[in-house]
């Protein structure tokens, strides 16, 4: 059984991610650039590619059962990652990043992601052993997440309301601009943070608040860490090439939430009947795989109305190279050196 080779498989696992990471960053990625649709389809075939391989050598090592698993997983994380786009999108739009630093940001966040995950997963399972009357709340608490869903007109973020964020900025002076994209700049002995340092911080919360629907929707599938963790890796894995791929395709599929909404919803409901009727995998993906199948469909057959676009706002003020902000968010004069 798949547990009884954990060490190793998850060593493995986790020597095979990093060597990935590095190759993304040190290799394809190590000057900034502007990622471009066709580079951002090519990234995102490879790690499909990359998972359904993964996903074969499940087949074959472990059997049809945990495949199926996997597969029904990485598909159910993959379709919620849409939503994550949506709102990285929205993210990127409200701090005016430039596209030119914002695979930088998802790398950092999705790496950030992984470490949290792990630990969701390990929690999860975790409290599923021990206390089984859990999955009663998971499933319960992904019911109200697909009502809270299906009932959402627009997404809206509010940073400045995140309480890690509040603390950062009392904590530390920020720069008004992106200082050639780094996350920190010296000034004066000090160390102050850049804006792309707080965009890292939003994205990093936001993605906590995703693992919270994502881990109890899989651990609906299997209870195996392994395959729940790895295919959350995979799904988070292409979510940056994903993100610049569709990220300005996003309002097409207006119907998608609706989608996401009830897979939460049945997903949950899936958990809460688990004791008197266990769905069967095979089912659970069909389900799964129409339901996108028919939301994306909808959105193309029935395109949304585009309403008239609200007048611009203005641009923000950029910051001269001698201003900063404070910890309080007063701009003090730097001394020219």
């Amino acid at each position: 059984m798949m547990m009884g080779h954990a060490l190793w498989l998850w060593i493995a696992f986790a020597l095979f991610v990093l060597a990935m990471l590095a190759l993304d960053l040190g290799v394809f990625h190590r000057r900034a650039h502007v990622v471009e649709l066709r580079e951002a389809l090519g990234w995102s075939a490879f790690w499909i590619a990359l998972a359904v391989l993964f996903n074969i050598g499940v087949y074959f090592w472990f059997g049809p059962t945990a495949a199926l698993e996997f597969l029904t997983g990485y598909l159910i994380e993959k379709s919620l990652s849409m939503d994550n786009i949506f709102v990285f999108v929205l993210i990127f739009s409200y701090f005016r990043v430039p596209p030119l630093y914002q695979h930088k940001v998802l790398f950092w966040g999705i790496l950030g992601a992984l470490i949290m995950r792990l630990l969701f997963v390990l929690a999860g399972v975790t409290l599923i052993q021990k206390f089984h009357w859990m999955i009663y709340v998971f499933g319960a608490l992904l019911i109200v997440t697909g009502a809270r869903m299906a009932r959402e007109k627009e997404k809206e973020i509010h940073p400045e309301r995140n309480p890690v964020i509040r603390l950062a900025r009392r904590l530390m002076p920020i720069t008004r601009d992106y200082v050639n994209g780094r996350f920190f700049v010296r000034e004066m002995g000090r160390t102050l943070a850049t804006p792309l340092f707080i965009v890292v911080l939003v994205v990093e919360t936001t993605d906590l608040v995703f693992a919270v629907d994502s881990i109890p929707a899989i651990l609906a599938i299997t209870h195996d860490p392994f395959i729940v963790y790895t295919s959350n890796v995979f799904a988070i894995l292409g979510l940056r090439a994903l993100y610049f791929a569709l990220a300005g395709l996003m309002r097409i599929f207006h119907y998608l939430h609706y989608g996401l909404s009830v897979i939460l919803i049945f997903i949950g409901v899936k958990m809460l009947i688990s004791d008197v009727y266990k769905i069967p995998i095979g089912i659970a993906l069909g389900v799964v795989a129409g339901i996108l199948a028919v939301s994306v469909l909808l959105s193309i057959l029935r395109p949304a109305k585009i309403a008239a676009a609200p007048a611009a706002d203005p641009p923000a003020v950029e910051a001269t190279p001698n201003e900063v902000v404070e910890g309080d968010g007063s701009p003090r004069e730097r001394s020219e050196r």
